[in-house]
């Protein structure tokens, strides 16, 4: 994404140290001035021998003999014996190469001109090839060519493209390029060890149309001493090997797998098999993505597979102390400059803890954005016009700060910078603030204030410049919740830069995960916690980062991961469909006096199945025009004027209103048309308690933000009668949220805990962190510095710890609204 790879391949195609693939040793094009000093140096005063080899390739002996005596070469070797050509002319039978010696000199500094033109003259008449003698002591050869004389193996000039894993050229023939390769996994086909046989240990297996591979296995499993009632963790070896690889009565589940890969041309096949596959480090290449060819190539000792596995911080330091030879450095100079640029530009970002060689896909969105922040700052362009979209996201108020030192910096420069931003730090930073509303959706739109940020923080009367002089504000509780006394403990987590730490979480409280960027939050709560939790208690087959225990689970009832996602892939989902409350909209219209004159059911009233809905556009609405080569185009059906319904049905109405017109009502208008339907208004009161009352009951699921869609899950979660006990996990559910959106998430998440659930946060919003009954801080910084359990307890305590950069800004936060408000239980 920074393009550092590009400069990364050019340098070690310019200046890299090429290596042997098979002794390892160092290969470079021969210099008859640098051989002369290390013979000199290595061997002063000896006697040695300098020339070069004849390959007689079929020529005739005598002639070949013949044309060196006229170019002056006297002397020549064969099968170990010298002759004098001028003197004596030998029998050569069945000789394939004859050594011709150049010269016979005492290695010294007197000799180095006369020694420098013999091994001149070597190679030129040796086509590139040339070799020294030192009676007794060594048979040296020297090429022109990249070839590795000590193992006769010719070596490729290496160039950039060598360097490239998304090039055949450069990319793992094993792996193509992608570092792993997908086996299947035994994690994934007996997710639960401690299952029997018989209990269903082996999940593939306990699917109906597969059932009749464990049938087999339980018929011979007596013959060959195989226990079926025994956890399958605490089998013998030998047991283990037979269910796997199969005997001659039964077949294992490795046959099972080889036969289910012969039907992979059907989809369900294709997709069952998926499940029980994982991504392992490829064999050949180690995950390095690259051929060997390219990893023998060296700059400073290391290849361009472990420059690239450096953290921003490693590179940094790698390359400052860099040394390389005056001629290296003329021809590395640019390359050089553009690397250490960007790596500069990466660290004063507070980027230094992620790898050069991340994947893209893994960044948070702040990550992502100072990432292509730095490239722009390395590029030092001016006049130009800068939009970003919530660059804080995902950030610590620490990594906040440096982001907007680095925006400053971007404005300096002569250009401008529009931030779309929630984040009250980044906006007292401002120069100008435009800020829309009032409110939102029906109620927004319009710019409520434009001008310098002093005035909008002494004069303006919006909501956000509100919250900022602090006329509004979230008040810290008067007191945190004690819990219930019991614990989920997870002990040794050590997935990625996690130092085998134990983590404890007091039950039916708020607990937030915090710490800087890259402390390891998500990698403990959402990739070890959650997976963990949810293969016990859900049997689910994702593999959790490494654990070592986990206790306290006979005390949850469950776990779900509430995010940011999607509620639906496709436009037919919308909010309404998603709370549940369509249906009863449905049974009303279908109980209308009209409906029932003319036959209507409450299938009529759906736009998703056949009745009611138009058959033109099968209920969408739009049509969809295929461009082939261009992106499809979506048009209003004619059918039904984009409104999804027949005419019969939409001739239904209520109030004037049909049921179209209620689609398209916002929840806030719908909870006044229908004042009387009590499990509608339970519904439509939760969504406008999280804020959600400016969207339209049909909107379509597709053009929900992240924020409107984790909310959406939250109120469902609400108005869904819960048995207690359930662990719910949150990462970052304030993200893109205002900070009076925050308040009404934060009144719904303690409805939420006070119900007898528990809500894991992973967080950096201070308002939120705040308000938490437990924190866990982790750090102390990011990624190889980071991992490790800071500070645990309330928010006040955190704020003594003087480690803890999340206690540093909680101190002042707390200072100003200690014990203003209880929670309003």
């Amino acid at each position: 994404t920074t393009e550092l790879n590009d400069y990364l391949r050019l340098l070690f195609a310019r200046v890299g140290a090429i290596h042997c693939p098979g002794c390892g040793g160092p290969v470079r094009p021969a210099d008859p001035s640098r051989i002369s000093g290390e013979l000199i140096k290595n061997f002063s005063g000896e006697r040695a021998f300098v020339g070069f080899t004849v390959s007689l390739k079929g020529e005739a002996p005598e002639a070949v003999m013949d044309e060196l005596l006229k170019k002056g070469f006297i002397r020549v070797r064969i099968e170990g014996k010298v002759y004098d050509l001028g003197v004596e002319r030998p029998e050569v039978r069945g000789v394939e190469e004859i050594e011709v010696i150049t010269d016979r000199l005492v290695l010294d500094e007197k000799t180095r001109s006369r020694l420098t033109g013999s091994l001149e003259t070597s190679f030129r008449e040796g086509e590139g090839s040339a070799w020294v003698e030192v009676p007794g002591r060594d048979f040296l050869r020297f090429s022109r060519s990249l070839r590795c004389t000590r193992c006769n193996i010719d070596i490729e000039k290496p160039s950039p493209i060598l360097f490239s894993f998304n090039h055949p050229l450069g990319a793992c023939p094993e792996c193509r390029g992608f570092g792993n390769i997908l086996k299947y996994d035994e994690d994934r086909i007996i997710p639960d060890r401690n299952l029997s046989l018989r209990e269903g240990a082996i999940e593939p297996w306990t699917k109906p149309a597969y059932r009749w591979w464990y049938e087999e296995l339980e018929t011979y499993a007596p013959d060959y001493r195989i226990n079926l009632d025994k956890p399958f963790g605490k089998l013998s070896r030998r047991e283990k090997n037979l269910i796997f690889n199969g005997t001659a009565h039964f077949d294992g589940i490795n046959d099972f797998f080889e036969h289910l890969e012969t039907k992979r041309y059907k989809l369900h096949v294709k997709v069952f098999l998926s499940r029980y596959k994982e991504q392992f480090t490829c064999p050949v290449c180690r995950g390095t993505r690259l051929k060997p060819q390219a990893l023998n190539v060296r700059v400073g000792g290391k290849n361009i597979a472990e420059v690239s596995g450096m953290t921003i911080e490693g590179a940094r330091e790698f390359f400052n102390s860099l040394e390389l030879t005056p001629f290296e450095r003329e021809i590395s100079r640019e390359v050089m400059r553009q690397i250490g640029e960007k790596l500069e530009f990466l660290h004063q970002t507070g980027l230094g803890y992620i790898t050069l060689d991340r994947l893209t896909r893994t960044l948070s969105g702040g990550e992502a954005q100072r990432v292509t922040l730095a490239s722009q700052l390395a590029n030092a362009l001016s006049g130009v016009l800068y939009i970003l979209d919530e660059p804080s996201i995902g950030l610590h108020q620490r990594d906040i700060d440096m982001l907007i030192r680095q925006i400053k910096k971007l404005s300096s420069r002569g250009n401008t910078v529009v931030a779309v931003e929630h984040d009250p730090s980044v906006i007292r930073a401002a120069d100008h603030i435009v800020e829309l509303g009032p409110g939102a959706g029906e109620m927004g739109g319009r710019c409520v204030f434009a001008g310098p940020v002093k005035e909008f923080l002494e004069r303006a009367n919006t909501l956000t410049s509100n919250y900022l002089a602090g006329r509004e504000g979230i008040l810290v509780p008067r007191w945190r919740r004690k819990g219930s006394g019991r614990f989920l403990i997870l002990r040794g987590a050590r997935g990625n830069n996690l130092k085998a730490i134990d983590i404890k979480i007091p039950l039916r409280t708020l607990t937030c995960v915090t710490g800087v960027s890259g402390s390891g939050k998500s990698t403990l709560v959402m990739d070890t916690l959650y997976r963990a939790v949810a293969a016990r208690l859900n049997r689910r087959p994702e593999k959790a980062l490494p654990y070592d225990g986990l206790e306290g689970l006979e005390n949850l009832s469950g776990v779900k991961l509430i995010d940011q996602g999607p509620i639906g892939r496709t436009p037919r989902s919308n909010p309404i469909t998603y709370m549940g409350g369509f249906d009863d909209i449905r049974h009303f219209f279908a109980d209308l006096p009209a409906s029932v004159r003319a036959g209507l059911t409450p299938g009529h009233f759906s736009f998703n199945v056949q009745g009611g809905r138009c058959e033109v556009c099968k209920g969408e609405g739009v049509e969809k025009l295929e461009m082939y080569f261009l992106p499809d185009v979506y048009i209003t059906c004619g059918g039904c004027n984009g409104r999804k319904y027949r005419p019969q049905v939409l001739e239904v109405r209520f109030r004037g209103k049909n049921i179209f017109d209620v689609l398209n009502m916002t929840f806030d208008e719908a909870a006044a048309f229908f004042p009387t339907m009590q499990n509608l208004q339970k519904k439509f009161s939760l969504l406008r308690d999280v804020g959600l009352g400016y969207l339209r009951l049909g909107q379509s699921a597709t053009t929900l933000s992240g924020g409107e869609a984790q909310r959406l899950k939250i109120a469902r979660e609400l108005a869904n009668a819960s048995t207690g006990d359930m662990l719910y996990i949150l990462d970052e559910p304030t993200t893109g949220l205002h900070m009076d959106d925050i308040k009404r998430l934060l009144s719904v998440l303690g409805r939420l805990v006070d119900s007898g659930n528990t809500a894991v946060v992973v967080e950096h919003n201070l308002e939120l962190v705040k308000t938490a009954d437990h924190i866990i801080d982790l750090g102390p910084e990011g990624g190889d510095k980071g991992g490790e359990v800071v500070a645990t307890g309330t928010p006040e305590r955190i704020a003594r710890i003087k480690k803890s950069y999340t206690g540093r800004y909680l101190r002042a936060l707390l200072r100003e609204g200690s014990h203003r408000a209880s929670r309003g239980r």
